[in-house]
């Protein structure tokens, strides 16, 4: 691992930024629609400055779109996305 973070460190002067489209598939769309409320909150409120997020819902596909200023935000708000859209469906789960 630590030589996977030499090479971020080593090439992130070379990056002007990073934007990615992740499509995350749902077992339906009412599933996706749950996760896509629960999180737009915590995309469009988390002030951070050096990546922005946002989510698009597609029928049963949700679309996370991530702009960032270099690997280390990019990384952040990936992994802040992915707890928050784990922890949605966790609770979606305990109330079915």
């Amino acid at each position: 691992m630590g030589s996977f973070v030499s090479i971020l460190e080593s090439t992130s002067k070379y990056l002007n930024s990073i934007k990615s489209n992740i499509e995350i598939e749902f077992d339906s769309s009412n599933q996706a629609k749950i996760v896509h409320d629960a999180v737009l909150l915590e995309f469009e409120g988390s002030p951070d400055f050096r990546s922005k997020m946002s989510i698009v819902q597609d029928d049963n596909i949700l679309v996370l779109k991530i702009c960032a200023e270099d690997a280390t935000s990019f990384r952040a708000s990936l992994n802040s996305a992915i707890k928050c859209m784990n922890l949605s469906l966790e609770i979606n789960e305990l109330t079915d």
